[in-house]
């Protein structure tokens, strides 16, 4: 199976995949012709990253609005999909938010709750629906793919619900390709970092660093990513990346400090 004819005739979801690095996956996605449902909370942006995506690579793409966070909202994705397409071939577990980077002591409950419900429950509900579908259609079985973020394997300072999320969506991937196991279902990582999106333009102008100097970072196009996603779920369900790590190279990830 060739990366360039992968995607032909199936069927794929990224979650959050109007803005940033879900945007790139998703052009990614469509380039090698997968169909694509994106999904996110607003409305507007959605319908008009799906007539940009359309218009861009000629591809199909459908948004569909839903809060990964909702038990009741991601039920009623997974059935628009099944109604529409009648299976799914590959999830990409990519919604996740993060709050300001402050001490952990002044973090609300709130702030907390909200991470965790989009960046870890989230990923369980959607994965849980992908189950059940993957598991029930014909040919059985599919890919899902989670974007774990650096955050998976090491902390900025001051991110600590991100972090524990992030390590947690780790114990997700790996109990997910584990139980998929028997059904044809392969579940893998991917940890990202410094891509280039609204949400990481701060770092040109400088971050704090373990040390707690402020440094500027350099980062990597996000289409880069969305190659990595392609490569991954071009794979037959036999093969499996469980994880991946794509970051630039000069990023201060590796070494001491």
């Amino acid at each position: 199976m060739s990366v360039i004819d992968s995607g032909k005739g199936k069927i794929a979801l990224v979650t959050g995949g109007g803005t940033g690095v879900g945007k790139a996956i998703t052009t990614a996605l469509l380039g090698v012709g997968y169909t694509v449902v994106i999904s996110g909370r607003r409305k507007d942006v959605l319908e008009d990253a799906a007539k940009t995506l359309a218009t861009e690579t000629g591809g199909a793409v459908k948004p569909i609005t839903a809060d990964v966070s909702d038990p009741n909202s991601v039920a009623a994705l997974f059935e628009a999909i099944k109604s529409e397409f009648g299976r799914l071939d590959l999830l990409v577990n990519n919604a996740g938010i993060n709050v300001p980077n402050i001490a952990m002591e002044e973090l609300t409950f709130e702030h907390w709750n909200a991470i965790v419900g989009a960046n870890l429950t989230g990923v369980f509900l959607c994965t849980q629906q992908a189950m059940k579908l993957m598991k029930a259609q014909s040919p059985r079985g599919g890919r899902i793919i989670n974007n774990g973020s650096i955050s998976a394997q090491t902390p900025r300072p001051n991110t600590a619900p991100y972090t524990a999320t992030k390590h947690a969506v780790t114990g997700m991937t790996k109990s997910t390709a584990l139980d998929g196991r028997p059904f044809d279902i392969a579940c893998g990582q991917i940890d990202i970092g410094n891509a280039t999106t609204e949400m990481t333009s701060k770092m040109a102008g400088g971050v704090i660093q373990a040390n707690g100097e402020i440094a500027s970072e350099p980062t990597i196009p996000a289409h880069h990513i969305g190659d990595a996603v392609v490569y991954m779920a071009s794979l037959p369900l036999d093969a499996n990346v469980l994880t991946m790590t794509i970051m630039a190279t000069k990023m201060p990830l590796v070494g001491r400090g």
